[in-house]
C-alpha cells in the first residue's frame, strides 16, 4: 500500500513538473485575455477534458504502441529523458521552450486543443511521461498514472480559473522563480530516467551469465507481451 501511495506521488510530481500549472497559468491569461469570464472557463475545461483523454490513451495503449513499432522500454526511458531534459534545461534558464509559447502572428479561434492541449498541457514530454510509468507495467500501475494525471487536471482547472488573481499574487518574480525550480525537478527526473534507460539497455542487450538470464528474459518479455 505504502508503495502504490509513494508511486502516485512520484508519477504526480513528474507530471506536475513537466505540465507546470504554475507557468501554463500564465500563459492561458495570455491567450484568452480577448475571451470573457465564462468563455475562459469553457476553454479550460475542454482543453484538459482533451489533455487528459490524450494522455490516459498513450498510458493504455503504450504496450501496443512497442509492437506495432518494435520499441523497447529502454529506447522510451532514454528518448523521454533527453526531451525532458531539455525542457528543464529552458525553464532553468528562464526561457520558454516550444511546447510553452505561441507565435503571436498566429490566430487561433478555438484554442482549447490547439496550443492549449496540444502542445501545452499534452505535450511530447507529458506523453512520454506518461508511457514511462505505464509501460510493461501492471494495470493498477496504468490506473495510478491515470489517476495522477487526472488529480493534476483538477488542480490545473483551478489555477486557470483564478488565473489572473494568482498571476497578481505571485507576480512576475514570483512566476519565474517557480518555473526555475519545476526546471531543477524536470532536469533531475530527465537524468533518472536516462540513468534508468542506459542501464536496461545495457542490461537487456548484454549476454547474460547463467543467474541472469531468466531476469532478463522476463525483461524481453515484459516488452514484447
Amino acid at each position: 500500500m505504502i508503495d502504490l501511495v509513494t508511486l502516485g506521488v512520484t508519477v504526480f510530481m513528474g507530471f506536475f513538473a513537466i505540465m507546470n500549472p504554475i507557468a501554463n497559468t500564465a500563459v492561458f491569461t495570455g491567450l484568452t485575455a480577448h475571451q470573457t469570464g465564462q468563455e475562459k472557463r469553457q476553454t479550460a475545461i475542454k482543453a484538459l477534458t482533451a489533455a487528459f483523454f490524450i494522455v490516459a490513451a498513450f498510458s493504455l495503449l503504450g504496450k501496443g504502441i512497442f509492437q506495432l513499432f518494435g520499441i523497447t522500454l529502454p529506447a522510451l526511458r532514454l528518448a523521454g529523458g533527453l526531451l525532458v531534459f531539455v525542457v528543464g534545461y529552458h525553464m532553468l534558464q528562464g526561457s520558454s521552450s516550444s511546447m510553452h509559447t505561441q507565435s503571436p502572428s498566429k490566430e487561433v479561434e478555438d484554442i482549447s486543443i490547439s496550443p492549449l492541449a496540444i502542445p501545452i498541457l499534452a505535450g511530447p514530454g507529458t506523453i512520454a511521461t506518461a508511457m514511462n510509468y505505464s509501460a510493461a507495467k501492471s494495470l493498477l500501475h496504468i490506473l495510478i498514472t491515470i489517476s495522477a494525471f487526472a488529480v493534476l487536471c483538477l488542480v490545473t482547472l483551478a489555477c486557470f480559473l483564478y488565473a489572473q488573481k494568482l498571476v497578481d499574487f505571485l507576480g512576475k518574480d514570483g512566476v519565474n522563480v517557480i518555473t526555475r525550480i519545476m526546471g531543477l525537478l524536470l532536469t533531475v527526473i530527465a537524468m533518472q530516467m536516462l540513468i534508468q534507460g542506459v542501464h536496461d539497455a545495457l542490461h537487456l542487450f548484454t549476454p547474460a551469465g547463467p543467474g541472469e538470464s531468466a531476469e532478463v528474459s522476463s525483461v524481453i518479455f515484459s516488452i514484447r507481451s
